[in-house]
């Protein structure tokens, strides 16, 4: 479960980064519309209308990777199966050459 939880804390990173990346970029706050620059063709006098498209910001980055955090300190609440079996065998095993 521990490296279940590692896996996945390193695969949300990396697809909130290649996300944020790959969409923008933006180094502020999201955006969800995005101003654009328009030409009236009848007067040719330039105004700015906003188009409907998300942009995510540092805070979707932020938000992300706090998240990736998370489930990275969840991952230390559990101990390894493979570790704790150990463990158990070495006290079996001192327990019974204490017995002889």
């Amino acid at each position: 479960m521990r490296r279940v939880l590692q896996i996945l804390a390193l695969a949300a990173a990396l697809a909130a980064g290649s996300f944020w990346l790959a969409a923008g970029a933006q180094r502020g706050w999201t955006k969800t519309s995005v101003p654009v620059r328009t030409v009236d063709d009848v007067t040719g006098i330039e105004g700015i209308t906003y188009r409907k498209h998300f942009v995510p910001g540092l805070d979707f980055l932020g938000v992300a990777l706090l998240g990736a955090g998370i489930l990275a300190g969840a991952s230390l609440v559990f101990t390894d199966a493979t570790k704790q079996r150990k463990q158990q065998q070495q006290r079996t095993a001192i327990t019974i050459n204490e017995t002889r």
